[in-house]
């Protein structure tokens, strides 16, 4: 699995979906592009992107408050474009229980959901704490991926994000992103793979390899939380927090589209306006004859 990691300094979660076996056929190599934040990429990765890859599009799914404290730098030749999947105040103004626990007005949750927007992306944050903290407000739960999936504001994300790929010119790729690059990216990978033709399998297989990636900040997790024994989902909920993929979250979302739909590419077609000519197109332009 490792041949899927791009080495991108200064970029985490950075990798590349070419390979993946789609039927007879393999995705092409150097083209679609995912990552967690880019704002502390080196300048060696930005050429690496612009030469090498030659990316035409960046993007970005994150909210507006990380977007701001977090901006991305500038790729030469390549547009970016900001399609937040969803929106602090719009999520906050939706859920009267959220609202009440981050303090009963708008404003006062907004600077507070703010402050713990600032602690996920500090490293030298007490993940105990912030965790105790996003459970008792209840942000974290199996179900998350489904608001991403099925609000407004997602669909509107991940159907502009379709147009990117579908516009995408030849010998050129497409670089997308969040902050630790596994739930809101994540999501756009397994709809990408799903519309190419990829299996489940695979589909998380290419998930899960953000535990790979972040295996030594993982172990070092599971023994912070070790003197505590907490239950198997528990924990969970704690490494996903902590820049783990939880194959229980994406398994929900797979299996709530498929009831919902028949099928993931039912809700591609009708949700995002991906039907079979789409597919196809997206097949023409990103699988290759398989080599091996």
């Amino acid at each position: 699995m490792q041949n899927h990691i791009i080495d991108l300094p200064g970029v985490g979660n950075a990798r590349d979906l070419g390979g993946y076996a789609v039927g007879d056929k393999a995705v092409k190599s150097g083209v679609l592009l995912r990552a967690a934040r880019l704002d502390q990429a080196q300048p060696t990765a930005l050429d690496r992107l612009a030469r090498e890859y030659r990316v035409q599009t960046v993007v970005d799914f994150r909210m507006t408050e990380e977007r701001q404290r977090m901006p991305d730098p500038q790729i030469p030749g390549a547009e970016n474009r900001f399609l937040p999947v969803m929106d602090m105040r719009d999520m906050i103004a939706a859920n009267p229980a959220l609202l009440k626990m981050f303090g009963g007005s708008l404003e006062d949750a907004l600077a507070a959901s703010g402050r713990m927007m600032a602690q996920y992306t500090d490293p030298q944050t007490d993940r105990m704490v912030l965790f105790n903290q996003m459970c008792a407000y209840g942000l974290v739960n199996p179900d998350i991926y489904l608001g991403f999936l099925l609000e407004e504001g997602g669909k509107r994300a991940y159907r502009a994000f379709f147009q990117a790929l579908l516009a995408l010119e030849e010998g050129r790729a497409i670089l997308w992103h969040c902050t630790d690059g596994k739930d809101r990216t994540g999501c756009a990978a397994m709809l990408t793979l799903f519309a190419l033709g990829a299996s489940r399998e695979t589909v998380l297989k290419d998930y899960l390899m953000t535990n790979l990636v972040n295996a030594p900040k993982l172990n070092a997790i599971r023994e912070q939380a070790a003197p505590c024994p907490m239950e198997k989902e528990k924990l969970e909920m704690l490494l996903f927090l902590s820049g783990g993929a939880a194959e229980t979250f994406m398994n929900r979302a797979i299996d709530t589209l498929t009831v919902r739909y028949g099928t993931v590419q039912n809700y591609l077609e009708r949700e995002l306006g991906i039907g079979a000519a789409e597919c196809q197109a997206l097949r023409a332009r990103f699988l290759e004859k398989h080599t091996s």
